[in-house]
């Protein structure tokens, strides 16, 4: 069986008590701490930026640090993120022009930053094509980005089984993260398409033992 890597999204925990939080899934079995970085234009949510990922990384210095930029212009932010202690930094395919989304990826791994791209749900597989060998790790949204605890798209499935296959043909050691409506009800359907690694917000957080459930979503 494939390892499935579960990656409980802060932007569901109680911030108030982030520091707990965080540890909390990480004791409970958490293999990343995904960040959502929005900005309020890419998305229409501003949330976490810089300070937090640095505040995060200081508290937790050996935890996985997921962090997924919804922002225009990646470029111009990439660096500043790696400074602050991501361990991954995902970007949009639709947030800069190929150049620059290039640019901001080779930049991540300048610092030895793991990368990967992101797609909305509107976007094509075959969008991907250029950067696919390249890369760590395929981000495919089963929601439309910007909000937390919105229902799983199943008509994004077929774009994670074309991404899967095309990538065991070119890179097959790349992961697919699935992010959005993440359940236990929908997680296997997920893992069934390809992915192996699952963003989890209100599925986690919701919970009082979340050790049970990152069980759970991990098909165990």
């Amino acid at each position: 069986m494939t390892n499935i890597k579960i990656a409980p999204s802060i932007l569901a925990a109680d911030v108030a008590r982030l520091d707990d939080e965080i540890r909390d899934v990480l004791d409970a079995g958490a293999d990343y701490i995904h960040v959502d970085v929005m900005d309020g234009q890419f998305v229409p949510n501003i949330s976490f930026g810089v300070p937090v990922v640095e505040s995060i990384r200081r508290a937790f210095p050996d935890a996985f640090l997921d962090v997924h930029l919804m922002i225009v212009r990646p470029v111009h932010f990439v660096e500043a993120f790696c400074k602050a202690g991501a361990s991954h930094i995902t970007v949009h395919l639709e947030a800069d022009t190929p150049q620059n989304i290039s640019e901001a990826l080779n930049m991540a791994r300048s610092y030895g930053v793991r990368t990967g791209l992101s797609v909305k749900p509107a976007t094509p597989a075959v969008a991907l094509e250029p950067w696919l060998d390249g890369l760590d790790m395929v981000l495919v949204m089963t929601v439309e980005p910007g909000f937390g605890a919105q229902p799983f798209m199943v008509d994004q499935l077929q774009k994670v089984s074309s991404i899967r296959a095309r990538l065991d043909q070119i890179n097959p050691g790349c992961d697919i993260e699935v992010d959005g409506g993440i359940k236990p009800d929908t997680a296997p359907v997920a893992i069934g398409a390809g992915a192996n690694v699952l963003v989890a917000g209100s599925a986690v957080f919701g919970r009082k033992e979340y050790a049970d459930i990152i069980r759970i979503l991990r098909g165990r």
